[in-house]
């Protein structure tokens, strides 16, 4: 077992959003599975620099403003300062975390682990100007770790020769559930603004048309179904998503701004369906939450999203398949109350089976584990190790 591990993120507590979550999650089962780890975090607000302990290692706040080389170099300094020496290097995401992981791992001659999230990969490969940062950090890295399958063709594109491996994310589902006053805060809710006959379509997180929103509107109208749902969206809508010059006839639709996690609870109960039509996408924390909760999904099978969803939990259709979605829309419209309810449990079965915070821990203890010693950036370009995804 590594003897201790400097991570780089741009997104840890107090930072909020999923990619925060997800970072503070795998960072807390690594540490609980006896691991040291040491996070820096490369913060973007105007945080004091710091070395603090927390239990199970150190925590490093580098804030990066407005002169982020400057940061970078100073978080350098901070850790010969503080003589530490470390077993491996992860980059968790993020252009900054990827610029410095290279250069930290080759001085601290350590193997470099590079955890890929959605956006990393998928837009960062088409970046004029985060494609080389992603190209030298993938090439140096002993293992990519992807949260989606999909993703490691794109990583092969770049890095050919580096192991790539497969660790989806997870949810607690001991602690995520919903609460008998969430319940009644749902069916109060609904009462009030749900019209009598109509289903819940909640679509919850970042409302952009790159996850999709505005394609699914555009079905939802060409479907005929606008009818059969009411739409909640939640979090921060931009609004040409909503503008629809063309639609026949406008959605029934109530709007909630960006909660945190703790409130999504009482959203979930309030849905019959949870929406994720992305064009592409990591592992989104609401396809795990939703399903977890017993919500069934209309996704589309971009990134992730294919490995969590199918035909036995929800409704889905192809990234882009406009008549696909459609398709879906008819039949989530069609379903009755009984097949909701069993595509719900069937989802609520799988993640409680298959999407476990231990298993995740696992599958990056494993990744640790066969790293260890590997060395320097760039053994990774020369190891024999297979893809695991």
């Amino acid at each position: 077992m590594p003897g201790r591990v400097l991570w780089l993120t741009e997104h840890y507590p107090p930072s909020k959003g999923g990619m925060a979550e997800s970072c503070d999650r795998i960072v807390r089962g690594l540490r609980a599975a006896g691991t040291e780890v040491d996070v820096a975090h490369l913060t973007r607000r105007a945080r004091p620099w710091k070395v603090e302990r927390e239990h199970g290692g150190r925590l490093l706040t580098a804030p990066l403003q407005d002169d982020p080389e400057h940061a970078l170099r100073r978080l350098l300094t901070t850790i010969e300062a503080e003589r530490l020496s470390y077993d491996h290097v992860v980059a968790f995401g993020g252009t900054y975390a990827m610029l410095a992981g290279p250069v930290l791992a080759g001085l601290q001659r350590a193997p470099l682990i590079t955890l890929l999230r959605g956006n990393d990969i998928d837009t960062g490969v088409f970046s004029l100007r985060r494609r080389g940062v992603l190209a030298d950090a993938l090439r140096a890295s002993a293992r990519v770790c992807v949260v989606a399958r999909s993703h490691a063709p794109l990583v092969s594109v770049i890095a050919p020769r580096t192991p790539v491996t497969w660790v989806p994310n997870s949810v607690d589902t001991g602690s995520w559930q919903i609460l008998p006053s969430e319940r009644e805060r749902a069916r109060a809710w609904r009462a009030a603004n749900v019209e009598p006959g109509r289903r819940t379509l909640g679509i919850i997180g970042q409302l952009k048309n790159k996850k999709g929103v505005g394609f699914l509107l555009d079905a939802l109208d060409a479907s005929g179904r606008t009818d059969a749902f009411h739409l909640l969206l939640v979090g921060e809508v931009e609004e040409p998503v909503l503008e629809r010059p063309g639609s026949r006839t406008a959605p029934a639709c109530s709007f909630l701004p960006f909660l945190e996690r703790y409130e999504l609870p009482a959203v979930y109960a309030s849905c019959d369906l949870v929406a994720l039509p992305s064009f592409y996408d990591g592992m989104p924390n609401v396809a795990l939450e939703a399903a977890a909760l017993g919500v069934p999904l209309l996704a589309s099978d971009a990134g992730g999203l294919a490995d969590v969803a199918d035909d036995q939990i929800g409704f889905v259709f192809a990234a882009g398949d406009s008549h696909g979605c459609r398709a879906a829309i008819d039949r989530a419209a069609r379903a009755s109350d009984e097949e909701l309810g069993k595509l719900g449990a069937a989802g609520e079965e799988r993640i409680r089976r298959d999407f476990t915070p231990a298993a995740e821990t696992a599958g990056y203890l494993a990744v640790l584990a066969e790293t260890a010693g590997i060395g320097t950036p760039g053994a990774g370009a020369a190891s024999t190790g297979t893809a695991r995804v």
